[in-house]
């Protein structure tokens, strides 16, 4: 991309790999439901600006949220998604609030344990963990989004013990980030950042996002059923095992 729209300090050659990253990550999720906003979260640490990397993201994934959401519509369990939002707008609420106040590294920790247990522990057939359950589960996620940016992983296991066909868990799980990432957009524009700088190369990566949902999606398809609970799984754990690393600081 030309300098002239680019932010300050960004080279062509990063906003390239970033447009790259955003292809290859939201086909990822788009297969798996899960990995490409944490995936896509780490490429942004490494390459822009600390103070501007949750925002940026947010808006990022908003985009290709969006992608998924359109593209498979016809799955989405949209009576699930209106609990979770319902929790979300009071989530993101109180993060605006915290959003400088908690100790990473808490935060990380609890995270890592919630993560493995939602994967891991057998739950018991509770009466309402489809409605009061995701409706206090999407206010936890929202809260957690505003500092961590990708809480991707966390929404798929308040929706994996529901026990949805694999084409609903993927549909109903983006249809839930992309609300939430959208009510983090808001609040991160209510407490002042400047989005305007940051646009065209937004804009760039939506759009290679959504020829990457378009893939994954069409990989999705293709899979066993059992094969994409299985990696399922497995990305959570890994990412549940992440967590608790940063949290010990190793």
């Amino acid at each position: 991309m030309p300098d002239a729209f680019l932010p300050a300090g960004l080279s062509p050659a990063t906003a390239l790999l970033l447009i790259a990253a955003s292809f290859l990550t939201s086909a990822f999720t788009a297969a798996f439901g899960i990995g490409g906003g944490t995936i896509m979260l780490g490429a942004l640490a490494g390459t822009v600006p600390p103070a501007v990397i949750i925002a940026v993201h947010g808006l990022v994934q908003v985009g290709s949220n969006i992608g998924r959401t359109v593209v498979q519509r016809a799955h989405t369990l949209w009576p699930l998604v209106a609990r979770f939002t319902a929790g979300s707008v009071v989530g993101v609420g109180f993060g605006a609030l915290f959003v400088v106040a908690l100790p990473e590294r808490a935060l990380l920790g609890l995270l890592g344990i919630f993560l493995l247990a939602m994967t891991w522990v057998p739950k018991p057939r509770i009466p309402g963990l489809a409605t009061s359950g995701l409706v206090i589960g999407g206010g936890i996620c929202t809260f957690v989004t505003m500092f961590v940016g990708a809480t991707g992983p966390f929404v798929q296991a308040l929706l994996l013990p529901m026990r949805l066909e694999k084409r609903q868990l993927i549909a109903t799980h983006a249809a839930c980030t992309t609300i939430q990432h959208l009510l983090k957009v808001f609040a991160f524009g209510a407490l002042g950042f400047a989005f305007g700088d940051w646009l065209p190369l937004v804009v760039a990566m939506i759009l290679a996002g959504f020829a990457g949902t378009l893939l994954g999606t069409t990989l999705l398809d293709r899979l066993p059923e059992r094969w994409f609970q299985a990696t399922v799984k497995a990305l959570l754990t890994v990412i549940g095992l992440d967590l608790l690393r940063r949290a010990a600081g190793w």
